[in-house]
């Protein structure tokens, strides 16, 4: 062999070892994370979801769910959590987006809270959030929460959600938020499924 192929040899050769060593490295760490690790830490690989910045928490609110009863952020402390938007007039978007997170429920062990905002105050009502609730199978499941506009317009912002409109669909977006109340990971309804989102909230300490 011509020494200058011998040496581009060892150059390819040392090159395709580093790469192995790196590729090693990484499923180490990923491997570690998924053990147990903390669950506020971690590499972006271990969700299937968009990992959203660090140190956001839900929001502070008060608002009644579809049979009258008051919750607020607190109730969403100590386990993971599902949060959506939804109004319940909606026959496309909202019902498949209730059915990925049943989906998503069903697939996991142990219960996880799941809440929805209301996007449309002026036609959401208790009466209808809990037709909408019963026709996609999540009555006691997910809770619908209502208010006025003054009150959910704060939610909208901390979520960077667009509230549904005349002659406009709403802006479709799933949230996963940990047991401490931080919001973590992030889909667009489009991009959810049972299966990712049932991932991710295994990844934040569901099972």
């Amino acid at each position: 062999m011509k020494p200058r192929w011998a040496i581009l040899f060892a150059v390819a050769a040392a090159l395709a070892f580093a790469a192995v060593v790196l590729a090693a490295e990484r499923a180490h760490r990923d491997a570690s994370a998924l053990r147990g690790g903390d669950a506020t830490a971690g590499p972006a690989a271990r969700f299937d979801g968009a990992l959203l910045p660090k140190g956001i928490r839900v929001p502070s609110f008060r608002l009644r769910d579809e049979n009258g009863h008051e919750v607020d952020e607190r109730a969403l402390l100590g386990r993971p959590v599902v949060i959506t938007f939804l109004y319940t007039h909606c026959h496309d978007t909202c019902p498949i987006t209730a059915q990925q997170v049943k989906g998503a429920m069903d697939d996991l062990r142990t219960p996880v809270t799941a809440i929805a905002f209301s996007v449309d105050p002026d036609h959401d009502t208790r009466r209808s959030a809990r037709r909408f609730l019963t026709e996609v199978g999540m009555s006691g499941r997910l809770r619908f929460l209502l208010g006025t506009r003054d009150e959910l317009a704060p939610i909208w912002r901390a979520f960077a959600i667009r509230p549904q409109l005349p002659n406009e669909e709403h802006q479709a977006r799933l949230v996963l938020a940990d047991a401490r109340g931080y919001q973590r990971v992030g889909y667009p309804a489009q991009q959810a499924t049972p299966e990712r989102l049932a991932h991710d909230l295994r990844a934040l300490g569901a099972s």
